[in-house]
C-alpha cells in the first residue's frame, strides 16, 4: 500500500424526487471543494459549443460550466458572459486558447467575477499571475508531463490531464488517458487533478476518480445536449458516429487557414476533404489554391463550414438532454459505479 488517501469521499444524503425521500450519496473531492460545486463534473470550455447557455446550464446542474472563449473574440464574450452570468448563480468560468488570446481578453473576463479561468495549449505565464491575482482559481490544461510540470510552476490550481481519446484539439504525440491521469496525479500533488478524454457516461468519471483524479472534464457528451451552440446537422453526427469513425488529424487545419500550433492535431469525425488529403499534409500547406478549393466548397455548402470535433466515446452519445440533467445524471452514475465496485 503506498499510503495515499483515496480522492473520494462518499457522503449520503436524503434528497426528495417527485414526493418520495431517498438517499443518495454525494461525491466530495478536492475539485468540489475548492470550486464550490456539487459534483465532480466539468464543462470542457469548447469554442463553438460551450455558449453562456450551456455554461450556465452544467453549473445550475452542479458541475462547474466553463465558456469556451477560444481566441477572446470581443464581441462573442460580452454577448456570451452576459448569458452564464443571468442563466446561474452557481460557480462558472471561462476557457481560452493560451496560444490565441492576448492579457486583455483575460481582463475582460476577469471584469465579470469568473469563479475559475481556464488555460488550454499553450504557455499559460503570461496570463496565469493575473489570474491568480484577482482570486480566481487558475486551471491549466497539460497534454504532457513537460505541460504538467510547467502548470505548477505557474500556480496552477486545478490541472487538467488531457488524454488522446478527446474530441477537438490534443496533443499530437499525446498518450492515452487511462496511463497519463495517475502519471500527472503523482506528478503534481497535491494539485487536484481532472481527467480529460473519451469521458462521455458517469463510468468514464467513475474511472477518472479511481485513476486518482478529483472530476472529469466532459465535452463531445456536453455537444449533444439542448443549451449547445452546436447546429442540428453537428448533433445528429455526434449521436450517430462511431469511435472507430474519429481520426487525429491536421489536415482540417490546414484547409482551415487554421493558425493552431503544429504540435496540437484535432480528433474529428469523418470528412471528405480528410479522406483527400490524408498523409499529404505537406503538400496541401504549400497548394494554395486546394486551400481556396476547400473554402469554395464550404460557401457553396458542399462541406460543413467546420468539422464535427467528436472523441473516442461518441459511441455512448445516443441521446439531447438538458446540460443540467445531464450532470445529474452522470453524477449518479458514477456514485452507482463506485458503490458497486466498493462491494468487490
Amino acid at each position: 500500500m503506498s499510503g495515499r488517501r483515496w480522492p473520494v469521499r462518499l457522503f449520503d444524503g436524503p434528497v426528495r424526487r417527485q414526493g418520495v425521500m431517498m438517499v443518495v450519496m454525494a461525491l466530495s473531492t478536492a475539485f468540489t471543494k475548492l470550486l464550490g460545486v456539487g459534483h465532480p463534473i466539468a464543462l470542457a470550455p469548447m469554442g463553438g459549443s460551450a455558449g453562456g447557455a450551456l455554461a450556465a446550464a452544467v453549473s445550475r446542474g452542479g458541475g462547474l460550466g466553463l465558456l469556451g472563449g477560444g481566441n477572446g473574440d470581443r464581441e462573442w464574450l460580452a454577448r456570451e458572459l452576459a448569458i452564464v452570468a443571468e442563466g446561474t448563480a452557481k460557480p462558472w468560468g471561462v476557457g481560452f486558447l493560451s496560444w490565441a488570446i492576448d492579457v486583455g481578453a483575460v481582463e475582460r473576463v476577469l471584469v465579470h467575477n469568473p469563479r475559475a479561468v481556464m488555460l488550454s495549449f499553450g504557455d499559460p505565464r503570461p496570463f496565469a499571475g493575473r489570474i491568480r491575482d484577482a482570486g480566481v482559481a487558475l486551471v491549466v490544461q497539460v497534454t504532457d508531463l513537460e505541460e504538467a510540470r510547467q502548470a505548477v510552476d505557474v500556480g496552477a490550481d486545478v490541472i487538467v490531464a488531457q488524454g488522446t481519446e478527446s474530441g477537438g484539439h490534443g496533443a499530437r504525440r499525446g498518450r492515452s488517458t487511462l496511463p497519463f491521469v495517475p502519471v500527472v496525479v503523482d506528478l503534481v500533488a497535491p494539485v487536484p487533478v481532472l481527467a480529460a478524454g473519451g469521458i462521455a457516461d458517469g463510468r468514464g468519471v467513475a474511472a477518472a476518480l479511481a485513476l486518482g483524479a478529483a472530476g472529469a472534464l466532459v465535452g463531445t457528451r456536453f455537444q449533444a445536449t439542448a443549451e449547445s451552440l452546436v447546429d442540428a446537422s453537428t448533433i445528429k453526427a455526434i449521436i450517430e458516429g462511431r469511435g472507430v469513425d474519429t481520426e487525429r488529424n491536421s489536415v482540417l487545419d490546414i484547409a482551415r487557414g487554421s493558425r493552431w500550433p503544429s504540435k496540437y492535431t484535432a480528433r474529428t469525425l469523418g470528412h471528405p476533404y480528410l479522406d483527400q488529403w490524408r498523409g499529404r499534409e505537406a503538400e496541401l500547406a504549400a497548394d494554395p489554391q486546394a486551400k481556396r478549393a476547400y473554402q469554395d466548397a464550404v460557401e457553396r455548402g458542399d462541406l460543413p463550414p467546420l468539422p464535427v470535433w467528436a472523441g473516442e466515446a461518441v459511441d455512448l452519445i445516443t441521446d439531447l438532454p438538458s446540460a443540467a440533467d445531464l450532470v445529474a445524471t452522470l453524477a449518479a452514475q458514477a456514485e452507482d459505479v463506485l458503490a458497486r465496485a466498493g462491494r468487490y
